[in-house]
C-alpha cells in the first residue's frame, strides 16, 4: 500500500531492487543524488499509479525503456546526470499526463521524437548535454523553450531558437531556387572576394618585404591576421604611455591600445629583462596556437623582435574578476557569480579535455579571468602552461603560480596535473563567494586555511561565509539562494581535496555548474 517513496541524496550503490518496479501503488518515486547502477528495467511499465519519479543523479546506464509509455499518470519524470544511451523512446509520447520531462546530462543520441509535441500539459523539457542531432520541433512545449533546454548538443538545429543553427534545406524545390540564389548572387560576391583577397596578399608581401629593417619581427603564427611590428605598437599605445596602463604583473605590462583601423585592443608587453618571462612568451605562443574557445582570450597576433616580446588581444571592457571583486563600486551578484564561474569552467574543460594533448594552465585566479562588454568571462594569461604529453597525465615543473591557488601537491613536488587545475579553480569558487583572498590574514594562518575556514565558518550561519555584497541591501535571501551557495560551497569543496586523485574533473564542475544555474534560473 506504499504511496510515497523517498530514498534521495544518500548513498545507495547497488542495483535497484526489480520488485520496486512493480509497487502499482506507488505514487512518488525519488532516488536521485546516489550511487545507483544498472539498467532500468522494462517492469518499469508496473508503476501504473506513479505521478512523479526522480532517478537523476545515479549511475544508471543502458537504453530507456520503451514501457515508460505505460506511464499514462506519469507528471514529472528526471532522469538527468546518468548514462542512459540510444535514443528518446517514441512512447514518451503515451505521457499525456507529462509536465516536466529532464533527460539532460546524459549520452542520448538520434532526434528528438516530434511527437512529443502533442503532450498538451508538457511545459518544460531539457535534453541539453546529450548527443542528439536533427531538428528541434517547434510546436508545443517546444514553441517556449530557450537554448538552456538544448545546450552540448552538436548536431542539433532548428530555426526558432536564438542561437541555434538552422537546419539544412532539403526540399527539392527550395534547393532549386537555392541554386539559383547561388548562381545570380553568390557566385559573383564569391570571386569579387577572391579577387580582393588576391590584392590584400599581394599588399602584405610587398609591405614584408620593406620590413628588413631593425624594425623586421619574427612573429610565431598565431592566426591569420596581419602581423604588426614594434613601431605600429609604440603608435597603438602612445609609445606606452601611462595613461593607456590598464594591467601590470610579474612577468610585465598590459596596455590599452588601438589597430587595425580603430579596433580596440589590450597589448601585453613582456620583460625582456626577465629570462624566464621570455621563455614562457614561447610557451604561450604554443598553447595558443592549439586553442580555440569563446571562453578563451583570443590572441589576435604577436610581435617578437629585440626590443619587444607582446601579445595582440582581444580587448575586455569590464576588466578582470578580481577588480569586480575588490573595488569599491563593483559589485557582482549571485547569480553573475555563477555565470562567470560556468563561463571559466567551461574554458578549462575545453583545456583539460578538448584536444588529443591535456592543457594546463598552472596559474588560475582571479586576476586571469577578464570579463567583455557583455560580462562572458574568458580565462587568459597562458605563460606558465603545460602541455601534456599523450601517454603522461602529469608533469614535473619549477615554475609555480600564485602562492595561495596552488595545489599542494604542486607546491611540494612540483607536480603539474588536470587536478592542480581543479584545486585552483575550486579555491577561485570560495574566494568568489567570500570575497576572501586565500593569503588573507583574517582567515590564514599556521592551523587554518581558506577551505578549512569555510568548513568551520559554514556550519554556523550561511551569511558569515558569503560575501555581503552577493545581495542588495533591499533583496531577499530566498530559499533558492540558499541552496544555489550551498551547492556551490559543496563544489568547491569537492574541487579542493587533498589527494589529487579524489578531486572531480572538470567535466564534473561543469555538470555540476550547469545543474545549479538551472536550478536557480527555474521560476
Amino acid at each position: 500500500m506504499l504511496q510515497h517513496l523517498y530514498l534521495d541524496s544518500n548513498k545507495f550503490s547497488s542495483n535497484f531492487p526489480l520488485s520496486l518496479w512493480k509497487m502499482s501503488g506507488l505514487l512518488y518515486l525519488d532516488v536521485s543524488q546516489n550511487s545507483v547502477e544498472g539498467e532500468v528495467s522494462s517492469e518499469i511499465g508496473g508503476l501504473k499509479a506513479i505521478v512523479e519519479l526522480y532517478l537523476s543523479s545515479n549511475h544508471f546506464s543502458g537504453m530507456i525503456p520503451s514501457t515508460f509509455g505505460e506511464l499514462q499518470n506519469l507528471q514529472n519524470l528526471d532522469l538527468s546526470n546518468n548514462s542512459f544511451f540510444g535514443k528518446i523512446p517514441l512512447s514518451f509520447a503515451n505521457l499525456i499526463s507529462l509536465k516536466d520531462l529532464n533527460l539532460s546530462l546524459n549520452a542520448l543520441s538520434g532526434t528528438i521524437p516530434k511527437s512529443l509535441e502533442k503532450l498538451s500539459y508538457l511545459k518544460s523539457i531539457n535534453v541539453s548535454f546529450n548527443d542528439l542531432e536533427g531538428e528541434i520541433p517547434s510546436g508545443g512545449v517546444f514553441a517556449n523553450s530557450t537554448m538552456q533546454s538544448f545546450l552540448g548538443n552538436k548536431g542539433l538545429c532548428g530555426m526558432h531558437i536564438l542561437e541555434i543553427p538552422a537546419c539544412a534545406i532539403t526540399n527539392p524545390g527550395k534547393q532549386s531556387k537555392l541554386k539559383e540564389v547561388v548562381l545570380k548572387i553568390v557566385t559573383p560576391v564569391v570571386i569579387a572576394s577572391f579577387l580582393i583577397f588576391l590584392f590584400v596578399s599581394i599588399w602584405i608581401m610587398k609591405r614584408q618585404k620593406k620590413g628588413k629593417s631593425k624594425d623586421v619581427e619574427k612573429v610565431p603564427e598565431i592566426g591569420t591576421h596581419q602581423l604588426v611590428s614594434y613601431h605600429e605598437i609604440q603608435q597603438a599605445t602612445n609609445n606606452f604611455d601611462e595613461s593607456n596602463l590598464i594591467g601590470q604583473g610579474r612577468s610585465g605590462s598590459v596596455y590599452k591600445g588601438t589597430l587595425f583601423g580603430g579596433t580596440a585592443v589590450a597589448i601585453k608587453a613582456l620583460d625582456l629583462e626577465n629570462d624566464q618571462v621570455c621563455k614562457r612568451f614561447d610557451t604561450e605562443c604554443e598553447v595558443m596556437r592549439n586553442v580555440r574557445h569563446r571562453n578563451l582570450v583570443s590572441v589576435i597576433t604577436t610581435c617578437s623582435s629585440d626590443y619587444i616580446r607582446a601579445f595582440v588581444l582581444r580587448y575586455m571592457p569590464n576588466g578582470s574578476l578580481e577588480n569586480w571583486l575588490y573595488r569599491e563600486e563593483s559589485h557582482l551578484n549571485l547569480l553573475q557569480r555563477v555565470t562567470v564561474m560556468l563561463d571559466a569552467a567551461m574554458a578549462v574543460e575545453y583545456l583539460h579535455h578538448g584536444h588529443v594533448t591535456p592543457i594546463v594552465h598552472c596559474d588560475l585566479k582571479p586576476a586571469n579571468v577578464l570579463l567583455d562588454e557583455d560580462m562572458v568571462a574568458h580565462v587568459g594569461d597562458f605563460g606558465i602552461s603545460k602541455i601534456l604529453a599523450v601517454s603522461k597525465s602529469v608533469a614535473h615543473t619549477e615554475t609555480l603560480g600564485t602562492l595561495g591557488y596552488i595545489a599542494p601537491e604542486y607546491g611540494s613536488e612540483g607536480i603539474v596535473s588536470s587536478s592542480g587545475d581543479v584545486y585552483s579553480y575550486g579555491i577561485m569558487l570560495m574566494e568568489v563567494l567570500t570575497r576572501r583572498r586565500p593569503t588573507d590574514e583574517e582567515v590564514c594562518n599556521e592551523n587554518l586555511d581558506l577551505r578549512k575556514w569555510i568548513i568551520q565558518s559554514f556550519a554556523g550561519s550561511m551569511m558569515d561565509v558569503v560575501d555581503a555584497n552577493i545581495f542588495c541591501e533591499e533583496e531577499q535571501i530566498t530559499c533558492k539562494s540558499e541552496i544555489c551557495i550551498a551547492s556551490m560551497i559543496e563544489l568547491a569543496l569537492d574541487c579542493t581535496k587533498e589527494m589529487p586523485e579524489s578531486r572531480i574533473t572538470m567535466k564534473d564542475v561543469v555538470k555540476r555548474l550547469n545543474k545549479i544555474n538551472n536550478a536557480f534560473l527555474e521560476t
